[in-house]
């Protein structure tokens, strides 16, 4: 069906319509002088300066009087020797003039509405927990398994809808509370200014309700009949250094307010951290699982670098689990020592948050420590072994159970135990099913289903590559854990295989959605057990929904990375759409991230006239890569008429776009060259990629400046990653 309706499209039978802007008041008279396409657009928005680049449009004294009457956070930086600015804010003053001039048709004078001091809200930026507790008190009609974007458009609609009054009080109020959080609520009761202060949860739940391995002395061995092995960490010894952390998740999450700039955490801090101390109140544990590794069942795994060190509850009542990763020796070990080297330390730490800002479900990393401890590794399995340095990374889930945690125990016929690790988690993560329900391990199963056809739509969303989609690697909580030979995609290739560790490409970017199937598949004979030959069947219909899940999320988000908001459904045009974008992608070896990223950043109007006259400025060198194949044009004269079908003005198309699709993503050579500088004891360049990836769309002139959003360099193109690690 592609390959005919490709053809139909190379016929060149269709008449496109090109939606021709004007230019509303905008002075033209650069046109005549040179443009601004080599400068960054003029304006600072808000505090934050612009780097959008600049178009054709100047920031003359009618627009200046219109951004006064509307009151936009805009002015222009004087410290620039131009006044060109950019299509996204051009746009923005053209829609706030055209509503001026609606109200004032409507009002028959020329008077601004006494609303016009209401502050405007961007319900997408609000908390997902407001937005549903919005939801909830009207009542609103919403599908299952919204996602956040989806779940504000709704909110957003109803709040045009209500009453004035009521509107008002509502908008004050949020905006109240967003500018005065201070006198409404002193968030600074919760913080911990001092390690010393700081600690687990009182009950340690895992260790006391599942039976833990009897045997204390830590040697690799076969445990049965049990969850957990009690393991402590091997200190680091030789020269220990906190190189970076997350402050966000030691805030947010810990609750710890320490000014790491200063060096001001204490000794205690830095040695539970890096395993040389643990805290009163918790009993490290190691996890045993098992796991199907490349398709094959390889038995008895487990935690073989990691230990749990305990359980936090914080101040919203979440629990989370925190592990040291490459803190020693475990039972589960097998023929490895347990430590972790200073690369895939940094990758796991990186990737982590990055992944977390993405909007990807995932595991979080608060620390980052390396030492000089010695470590001997043969990274490529080729008989080249090398000595090492030691790191360990502090990395926290609400619970760490994966898929092989079930597997272990159904395949070795521990029922009963698999049973109670069952129902503990559905009590614990998914409150929603009842365990008086019958059909409890069904629904069960039906929800990481569709969470885990959910979470493989996100990475493919962003062109993610876990590497190692081996079950024992499959959260039970559908989220992203155990970042090893990971990768992003440079260039669009479906057949990208991360891990040089990977001869046949099973892990490869085309083939994680069937990977996923394949896990889950795995899951559905743990539960066996669990099931009556009734549900058996059920469950194999649930799994037969796994595709359509996957389909409809993966062509939902993808519709929204190119502007659309309300997806209608699957349906054969905007797959056809979509799959067209994506072929010429893959024929031209375009970039994945900046195909998006570009698309966002320029006008439709521009964007035409460039691939019209085959002439696209070197600042958009990846649109410029695109605009060499036939079918780009007419590709972006079917765009065009769609976004025009579903009423979507080129300033709402940009701004849901450049929410959506990131600048900068943790590209191999990014990572390597913060891997390469804290192997010599530099941390300043980890610091510096952790701000940026934590602000993925944000545009930022020193990542610019370092090439982050430029051509991957060419010595790129040699990097490896294996699973050794």
């Amino acid at each position: 069906m592609l390959n005919l309706y490709l053809s139909d499209f190379c016929a060149g039978s269709v008449e496109f319509i090109l939606h021709v802007f004007a230019m509303n008041g905008f002075s033209t008279e650069e046109e005549t002088r040179g443009t601004g396409h080599n400068q960054i657009c003029c304006l600072i928005d808000g505090s934050y300066r612009c780097g959008r680049p600049a178009g054709n449009a100047s920031y003359s004294k009618r627009i200046q009087k219109t951004v006064q009457q509307r009151r936009l956070r805009l002015i222009r930086d004087d410290s620039v020797n131009h006044i060109y600015i950019c299509d996204h804010h051009k746009n923005m003053i053209q829609n706030a003039r055209m509503k001026r001039k609606r109200r004032d048709s409507d009002d028959g004078d020329g008077s601004l509405d006494a609303d016009e001091d209401i502050p405007e809200i961007d319900f997408f930026q609000m908390p997902v927990n407001t937005l549903r507790r919005y939801k909830r008190h009207y009542k609103l009609p919403a599908r299952p398994g919204m996602n956040k974007a989806q779940l504000s458009d709704t909110v957003a609609r109803h709040f045009k809808s209500i009453p004035v009054v009521e509107k008002e009080a509502l908008t004050y109020f949020i905006y109240m509370a967003k500018n005065f959080k201070k006198k409404c609520y002193n968030e600074s009761h919760w913080y911990v200014r001092g390690f010393d202060e700081w600690k687990f949860a009182n009950q340690q739940i895992l260790s006391s309700y599942f039976p833990v391995d009897h045997e204390t002395r830590n040697y690799v061995r076969t445990v049965e009949d049990s969850i957990f092995s009690i393991v402590y960490p091997t200190p680091l010894t030789k020269n220990p250094v906190l190189a970076a952390v997350s402050e966000d998740v030691l805030m947010k999450i810990l609750g710890l307010e320490i000014d790491w700039n200063k060096e001001t955490y204490s000794n205690d801090f830095m040695n539970f951290v890096a395993g040389n101390k643990v805290v009163p109140g918790s009993k490290p544990l190691a996890h045993r699982y098992g796991g199907h590794q490349f398709g094959y069942w390889s038995g008895q795994l487990g935690d073989g670098r990691a230990v749990m060190l305990g359980e936090y509850v914080n101040h919203l009542g979440e629990k989370w689990e925190l592990q040291l990763k490459g803190s020693g020796l475990t039972p589960y070990s097998r023929r490895g020592d347990g430590k972790a080297v200073i690369r895939s330390s940094v990758r796991e730490f990186l990737c982590s948050e990055a992944m977390y800002s993405l909007g990807i479900p995932t595991s979080r990393a608060a620390t980052l420590v390396v030492s000089d401890d010695p470590v001997i590794r043969d990274q490529f399995y080729n008989g080249n072994i090398k000595q090492e340095k030691a790191a360990v990374v502090l990395r926290l889930a609400k619970s760490w159970f994966r898929i092989g945690s079930l597997e272990i125990l159904s395949t070795n016929n521990e029922i009963f135990l698999l049973q109670k690790l069952v129902d503990f988690i559905i009590q614990n993560y998914f409150p929603h099913i009842s365990l008086s329900d019958p059909n409890r391990y069904l629904m069960f199963y039906s929800e990481v289903v569709q969470q885990t056809a959910v979470m493989i739509a996100l990475w493919q969303s962003v062109g993610f590559t876990h590497g190692v989609c081996n079950t024992d690697n499959f959260s039970i909580l559908s989220i992203t854990i155990d970042y090893g030979p990971f990768g992003f995609l440079d260039n669009y290739d479906t057949k990208f295989v991360p891990n040089t560790s990977d001869d046949e490409g099973r892990y490869s970017y085309e083939n994680q959605p069937d990977v996923g199937r394949f896990n889950l598949e795995k899951l559905k004979i743990a539960l066996k057990p669990l099931l009556t030959k009734k549900q058996q069947k059920q469950a194999n219909i649930i799994l037969k929904g796994y595709a359509d899940i996957y389909k409809y999320k993966y062509m939902e988000i993808y519709m929204r990375k190119l502007g659309f908001t309300d997806f209608d459904g699957l349906n054969e045009e905007n797959e056809q759409f979509l799959a067209i974008l994506l072929k010429i992608m893959e024929d031209t070896r375009a970039d994945f991230t900046m195909t998006f990223r570009e698309l966002s950043e320029i006008s439709m109007e521009i964007l035409l006239k460039y691939a019209n006259e085959d002439n696209v400025p070197d600042i958009y060198w990846n649109l410029k890569v695109l605009a060499n194949h036939e079918w780009f044009s007419q590709w972006l004269q079917i765009y065009t008429q769609k976004l025009d079908s579903d009423g979507i003005i080129d300033s709402k198309r940009q701004e849901i776009m450049l929410n959506t699709n990131p600048r900068y993503i943790l590209r191999n050579w990014i990572a390597q060259s913060a891997i390469k500088d804290v192997e010599n004891n530099k941390f300043d360049s980890v610091k510096f990629i952790l701000k940026i990836l934590q602000n993925p769309f944000k545009y930022n002139e020193e990542a610019e400046k370092k090439g982050f959003a430029s051509p991957p360099p060419n010595w790129a193109k040699s990097l490896k990653v294996s699973c050794s690690s």
